[in-house]
């Protein structure tokens, strides 16, 4: 790619990226060329002749090798846009997928002002944050096994100024005895893949993605049976929890918060119309 114009490089990275099989190929042909040039959407029209440095047709060799090769698009950027703010993303992580904007939004949509906020597998941090991004006085506290995932976490909220705290552990066993009840809104996407399908995801997700957090046992449903159960002992004298699911959990899930005593159990679908959240309310009179 000797002395071509911005347009010229998107077209054969495009081409390239489809010749690879990766998805969406013209997308990121145009979003890995302007993270190599430092330009934004509008270079393709208002300077399609610009000539690439030497030094940017080889970055943006580099980086098409990397998608070719299935790496993550926000692995290779190191950012991802999630609820309109801009998240730290690398492969200590999942990458914050659109979907999980339904789970941040049923808890803004039910009203998070105030409250006290517990985010399980917090991961990047993206939802406990994005929750406290647009919730006055809230409060808040994520939790993840994996002490890389918070490193990322917490440089996050460092960078979007918001503040949260942090800790290490398993799911609720991560709390200080003297933080760990209270709750008014407890919140998670937790992994929910069963083990054996896990082969059958996409490389960018089985080959990239931490095992840890994709890994949600023979059925799934590991994770999700814990939380309902040991949720109410972490709840104020009314809590509300949030599940993010796979598109067929829902029955499953709702029926183990049934069981558990919660009521005003809902699911909410995404922009697809699958099975998305499923969330419910816990009260002391319940318990």
């Amino acid at each position: 790619m000797s002395g071509i114009t911005y347009r010229e490089a998107y077209v054969r990275g495009k081409e390239q990226l489809e010749n690879a099989g990766v998805p969406e190929a013209d997308q990121n042909a145009r979003i890995l060329l302007e993270y190599v040039c430092r330009t934004d959407r509008q270079a393709m029209l208002l300077a399609p002749e610009r000539i690439l440095t030497e030094t940017e047709e080889e970055q943006y060799s580099e980086v098409l090798k990397k998608r070719c090769a299935r790496v993550p698009l926000q692995h290779i950027t190191g950012s991802q846009y999630f609820m309109g703010l801009e998240f730290a993303v690398d492969e200590r992580v999942l990458v914050p997928r659109p979907d999980t904007e339904i789970l941040v939004e049923e808890v803004l949509k039910d009203g998070a002002s105030g409250a006290k906020v517990l985010d399980l597998c917090t991961g990047s941090g993206c939802i406990l944050l994005s929750i406290l991004k647009y919730s006055s006085s809230a409060t808040g506290i994520g939790a993840d096994l994996s002490e890389e995932a918070l490193q990322v976490a917490k440089a996050n909220a460092q960078q979007l100024e918001i503040a949260a705290t942090f800790y290490r552990g398993d799911l609720f066993g991560a709390l200080p005895e003297a933080e760990s009840r209270g709750f008014d809104i407890i919140v998670s996407n937790p992994p929910y893949i069963e083990t054996a399908e896990i082969a059958t995801l996409m490389p960018e997700v089985r080959e990239h993605d931490p095992y840890m957090a994709l890994d949600g046992g023979a059925d799934g449903l590991d994770f999700y049976r814990r939380i309902i159960a040991e949720a109410p002992e972490h709840f104020a004298a009314e809590g509300r929890l949030y599940l993010e699911i796979g598109s067929t959990q829902a029955q499953a899930v709702e029926a183990l918060m049934k069981e558990r005593g919660y009521t005003e159990i809902r699911t909410v679908k995404d922009y697809a119309g699958l099975d998305r959240v499923v969330a419910g309310v816990y009260r002391e009179i319940t318990r």
